[in-house]
């Protein structure tokens, strides 16, 4: 009842905004569209969109304006329900920000590392780091080399880490990412055992755990395929916490020979009972990530109404529509017409 008490507000506030969402359907219409700017027109006339387009000019719809006011809307969102959530609830949306505060971290790592004289400005987000971040914003993002966006970094959780590669002479854009992933999800696993009760602690390390499994699967895919590492660069490059996966597995899967071992390792785990395992000859690994989260986001709302598994899901569900708007758009740019 407490929670029922708790979450009601909130929860019907998630529920009024998830009314927005962009249906199937929608997107197939997006899809036939003719031209970018009648896409953006599409997205003006949707409410979850309408703020961040509605100054948007022709001449700016590039992809870098695009991906910037979509993250905008994103933005928006987390801002209302960070105005309408309780203080506990709040401890939960400072824990997920810091997923946004590392993808803007590794947006300026790229154009750092890249050394890109025309970087997206992160400018139109600096008053909303300012209430949720301790890092400058626009500091970072005027960081000329990784060195640079080292120290920039210095006061917030991620320096320390970055630094030490530094000292030990192993900066590379691969390495620094991987640091900041390990980083993060070590932060949000380790605060995720503060939260106040017993269910959202079940709540987070259900999704971020299942999250973390399909990283480290993902990454084992890639190394074997692409990289033929060795299996000891191949664990230090992987976040150090499992979830569904046995430490069996995973040494399993690191010292198999080829992706198929890998596969049948693969199928033999906890992940092997789902059907998006079960009915794949030759596994994406990256398509298999975005179903099994999916499915994990969705049975979590499910099955803990009126709980932080509200605002979470609304939130991962967001990040994947904006993705697939990406997609689309970039389809009709470049004349690849009809839906996914």
């Amino acid at each position: 009842m407490g929670s029922l008490i708790s979450y009601s507000g909130i929860s019907t506030k998630v529920k009024a905004m998830e009314r927005f969402r962009i249906r199937p359907e929608q997107f197939e219409a997006m899809a036939d569209l003719g031209s970018v700017p009648e896409a953006v027109q599409f997205l003006r006339s949707n409410p979850s969109y309408e703020k961040a387009f509605s100054k948007a000019s022709e001449d700016e719809l590039h992809r870098g304006k695009i991906e910037q006011l979509l993250n905008l809307s994103k933005y928006h969102d987390f801002a209302k329900l960070y105005r309408f959530a309780s203080v506990t609830q709040r401890r939960f949306l400072d824990l997920y920000f810091q997923h946004y505060e590392l993808d803007t971290i590794k947006t300026c790592l790229r154009n750092a590392a890249g050394h890109r004289e025309h970087r997206q400005d992160l400018s139109v987000f600096q008053e909303f780091f300012e209430h949720h971040s301790k890092i400058d914003l626009i500091k970072l993002s005027e960081s000329q080399d990784i060195g640079q966006l080292i120290e920039n970094l210095k006061g917030t959780p991620y320096y320390s880490a970055l630094k030490t590669l530094e000292q030990s002479g192993s900066v590379t854009l691969p390495a620094c990412e991987t640091a900041l992933d390990m980083t993060y999800f070590k932060a949000v696993w380790k605060r995720a055992g503060d939260m106040a009760s017993r269910r959202e602690r079940e709540i987070i390390k259900e999704c971020f755990g299942t999250r973390m499994d399909m990283l480290n699967l993902q990454w084992i895919c890639r190394s074997k395929k692409y990289y033929r590492l060795s299996p000891g660069a191949i664990y230090a490059m992987m976040i150090p916490i499992n979830y569904h996966l046995t430490k069996q597995e995973i040494n399993g899967m690191v010292q198999a020979e080829n992706l198929e071992q890998v596969y049948s390792l693969i199928r033999s785990s906890w992940y092997g009972r789902l059907e998006a395992v079960s009915g794949e000859a030759r596994l994406d690994l990256e398509k298999l990530a975005w179903e099994i989260n999916s499915r994990i986001y969705e049975m979590s709302c499910r099955k803990n109404p009126y709980s932080i598994a509200d605002l979470n899901s609304y939130l991962y569900f967001k990040e994947q529509e904006i993705k697939r708007i990406i997609n689309t758009i970039e389809k009709i740019r470049y004349g690849v017409y009809g839906s996914e």
